[in-house]
């Protein structure tokens, strides 16, 4: 009988172990939602894009990429000293967000296949470093549009 409990305490203490290994190793990698997206329509062949992409994991993760049918040449640029330089990544923190918006960080779409019109949507897949991509259905807003900053 004493053998029998022993075994079963061990076999209880390893499922435990076990289970409460799965629930910090979740917590060690990112947690990625995207909100916010938003494309001002184009007046000529080129397209911003802009979206917060926000991390509730305890891992770090970056934007390495987008990817559109929209254009062949989407690329993601930081704007400094009112100068748009194209980066290869966005770093994205644990607990943390990525912000794109006017006058900052954002993605570019050139050379556009068409041009979509307000009230429509683009489709966009973003790739990261860690995570699997994240398909978002970027609403087109009117040129100017500019959400309210919180």
């Amino acid at each position: 009988m004493n053998r029998r409990t022993t075994a079963l305490s061990a076999a209880v203490a390893l499922a435990a172990s076990l289970a409460l290994t799965g629930c910090s190793s979740d917590s060690d990698k990112p947690e990625l939602k995207v909100s916010g997206a938003f494309m001002p329509q184009p007046v000529m062949d080129m397209a911003g894009g802009f979206l917060t992409v926000t991390n509730d994991g305890g891992a770090a993760d970056k934007l390495t990429s987008v990817t559109s049918s929209l254009s062949d040449d989407v690329t993601i640029h930081e704007t400094k000293n009112q100068k748009m330089v194209q980066v290869k990544s966005f770093d994205i923190p644990a607990n943390g967000e990525l912000k794109l918006e006017r006058g900052g960080n954002h993605i570019m779409f050139m050379e556009l296949k068409k041009k979509p019109k307000q009230g429509e949507k683009v489709s966009i897949e973003l790739h990261f470093e860690k995570s699997g991509p994240i398909k978002v259905e970027v609403p087109v807003e009117a040129a100017n549009h500019n959400p309210q900053q919180h």
